[in-house]
């Protein structure tokens, strides 16, 4: 009876006129589903509740008929197509009670390990289902979540499985709609259950150790090879396996420990520097030895214990001064220590004398139980004219074990001070000054000194220098002196032009004298040398032109270099060489200078022109 839509036939013929346009509605296809009124038209489902997912879409075939007229009733037919439209009447169902999984204990946090899938008839969002687990066994390591494209259940791991710590899990997941229809809530819940079981496969795996990190502590200078401690790694499978050992080397700092590789146990494998390095990090390895490649990786750090080894110093070195007019029990100096050990929380530095120093009434030291401790004057005054420097032996210890001791001696000076405390002069020197003379008086006379000083210096500096430049400027007169001539010769014909003695020696032309670098003119006369016979040695020739020479009465007195060439035989344009040349230049024969060719013309024109 549910209401679906109205039809309405409209008749041509005259309504006054009998029942000629009176309509009567029939369904002739589409029984028993649906029902029409005669009278208005109106279709409704004639079954209870029709289910879209048994039909979706119907076909009803309608009649329109008048009442009468001359021709009997006529009637008129259309089509209506009806669809039903889903609503959410049907909850989700399982289609078992149980699934079963097997999921490998190696399974990754997160990963899917299985799915399982409720059915909804329904369609659209009426469709759609939530997946929950059931609070209970499994509640905490797994997970469910829906997939939207094929509404499936998807269970996640939560947390790592262990074969060896339980070996399956039974849990429940519920089904229920998201979208439900408040019209069909006495239909009942719309939701189902179903039970999960799932079995933990054993896998091989590796080594696990019995800690995540290890840590360990060994005294500095420890001897070698003494176990400091030890890792342990078991094979919790079924089948267990032996485990093996060994450090993961990634650099130099790796090699200061050494591992056994059955037992686990660490040892020094080198003395071992606090102050050097005070914590070493490294990792250490176990596999199986049935299966090498199954490996897992522990942290060890090694913490460096101290050693008491540096005896306690002055921290920094002090200039300590006392007046001369310091009075007994005045601090004039507040000292602290320092340790090259790494001093541990709450040790003490102690300050005494010396045995020797104790005896002595000139200062005291006074410690302050804080690390720190004052000199103190023991004496009405000091003179700087009896002692200047005071030196004061102290002696520090400290409260580690073994005890550490140093004697540490610090310098005093003695200081002319005013009557405030305010040190005027700590210089011996300054003792023998006028007591009217004031520091700043004494810095300004002191300045004028090194100013005089100075002067004097560059005075005489500027005067070597003077002297040393006029020096060089006249011997560079002799030697770089350029003669320059602005007149052209008369070319090579033209051997009197100038005196080319000038060029050589700047003084001929002033003094006109005789040079003593050159030969004279007056001596300039040729030398009867006997001629030189074929294929005489060459050490021969020259020691007799040498003998020449020495007893030459027109050799001058000066140094001479004298030059002689001499060709062997077989040349083709016979020797060159002015040994054998002859006496005068009169006697000499250039026409052969004519035959040499166009090169020598000049040549040969201008020694003829000569001979002529």
């Amino acid at each position: 009876g549910a209401y679906v839509l109205q039809v309405k036939a409209t008749d041509a013929d005259d309504p006054t006129y009998g029942n000629s346009a009176r309509v009567v509605y029939s369904i002739l296809q589409g029984q028993p589903y649906f029902s029409i009124d005669p009278k208005t038209g109106i279709i409704r489902t004639a079954l209870p509740n029709m289910d879209r997912e048994v039909k979706e879409q119907y076909q009803v075939l309608i009649q329109a008929k008048d009442m009468g007229g001359q021709l009997g009733g006529l009637a008129g037919t259309t089509t209506v197509n009806i669809t039903l439209t889903d609503v959410n009447d049907n909850p989700p169902r399982f289609p078992k009670s149980i699934f079963h999984l097997k999921v490998p204990e190696s399974s990754h946090v997160g990963s899917a390990i299985g799915r399982i899938r409720a059915v909804d008839p329904d369609f659209g969002k009426n469709a759609e289902i939530e997946y929950n687990i059931v609070p209970g066994d499994g509640g905490n390591l797994f997970d469910i979540t829906t997939d939207e494209n094929t509404q499936e259940g998807v269970i996640k791991l939560k947390k790592p499985l262990d074969f060896e710590t339980k070996k399956a899990y039974t849990f429940k997941v519920e089904a229920s709609n998201l979208h439900l229809d408040h019209r069909f809530h006495s239909v009942g819940p719309f939701k189902d259950t179903a039970t999960v079981k799932i079995n933990v496969l054993d896998m091989d795996e590796p080594p696990v150790f019995s800690k995540p990190v290890y840590t360990m502590e060994v005294y500095e200078d420890t001897p070698v090879g003494t176990i400091i401690g030890a890792v342990t790694a078991q094979d919790l499978d079924a089948g267990s396996s032996s485990v093996r050992y060994f450090i993961d080397w990634k650099n130099d700092v790796d090699s200061y420990f050494t591992i056994d590789a059955t037992e686990g146990t660490i040892a020094t494998n080198e003395l071992l520097d606090r102050e050097s390095t005070a914590q070493y990090n490294f990792s250490i390895i176990a596999s199986k030895v049935s299966n090498p490649l199954l490996t897992s990786k522990v942290n060890v750090i090694i913490n460096v214990l101290d050693v008491n080894e540096f005896p306690p110093e002055i921290s920094v070195p002090y200039e300590t001064s006392v007046c001369e007019n310091a009075k007994p029990g005045q601090v004039i100096q507040t000292v602290t220590a320092a340790d090259k050990d790494l001093s541990p929380a709450g040790q003490r530095f102690s300050f005494r004398l010396s045995a020797e120093a104790s005896n002595k009434p000139n200062f005291t030291v006074h410690d302050y139980r804080n690390n720190t401790a004052g000199i103190e004057t023991r004496r009405n005054g000091y003179s700087r004219r009896q002692q200047e420097l005071y030196f004061l032996p102290v002696v520090i210890e400290d409260s580690s074990y073994p005890v550490q001791s140093s004697t540490n001696t610090m310098t005093i000076r003695v200081c002319r001070c005013d009557s405030d405390g305010t040190i005027l002069s700590c210089n011996v020197e300054a003792i023998f000054l006028p007591v009217g003379l004031s520091t700043g008086a004494l810095i300004a006379i002191l300045l004028c000194i090194v100013i005089l000083l100075v002067i004097v210096v560059l005075y005489v500096a500027l005067r070597r220098q003077k002297k040393k430049d006029t020096l060089m400027t006249s011997k560079e007169d002799i030697r770089d002196n350029v003669i320059h001539y602005d007149d052209e010769g008369g070319g090579e014909e033209d051997t009197q032009a100038f005196d080319i003695g000038a060029l050589r020696n700047p003084k001929v032309i002033e003094d006109n004298k005789i040079r003593r670098d050159i030969k004279p003119d007056t001596l300039r006369f040729p030398r009867q040398r006997p001629p030189v016979e074929d294929n005489t040695d060459i050490r021969d020739f020259i020691n007799q032109r040498l003998e020449e020479n020495d007893v030459d009465p027109t050799a001058p007195p000066y140094d001479s270099l004298a030059t002689y060439a001499y060709e062997g035989n077989g040349s083709v344009a016979e020797s060159l060489s002015s040994i054998d040349s002859l006496t005068t230049e009169a006697d000499q024969d250039y026409d052969y200078l004519s035959d040499w060719g166009p090169r020598f013309k000049i040549l040969a024109d201008m020694f003829g022109e000569e001979e002529s």
